[in-house]
């Protein structure tokens, strides 16, 4: 079983295509900077895009849209 559910994580984010692009960005600034949120021992995935969407579900990124 995957964790987080998409279906938690879809009441948080609006779109599937804003969540995967939110994760995605944070998981490069987690590789490029080796910078975490959150304790290493506190994450359930291994993989950055799993804990970016781990730091999603916990309220510790905030969505910000811009209108044009």
């Amino acid at each position: 079983m995957l964790y987080p559910s998409i279906d938690k994580l879809l009441n948080i984010v609006d779109s599937k295509y804003k969540l995967v692009h939110v994760a995605s960005i944070r998981s490069k600034q987690m590789l490029e900077n080796n910078h975490f949120q959150m304790k290493e021992s506190d994450y359930k995935n291994k993989k950055s895009l799993g804990r970016a969407l781990e730091e999603v579900e916990a309220g510790l990124i905030k969505i910000v849209e811009e209108n044009d």
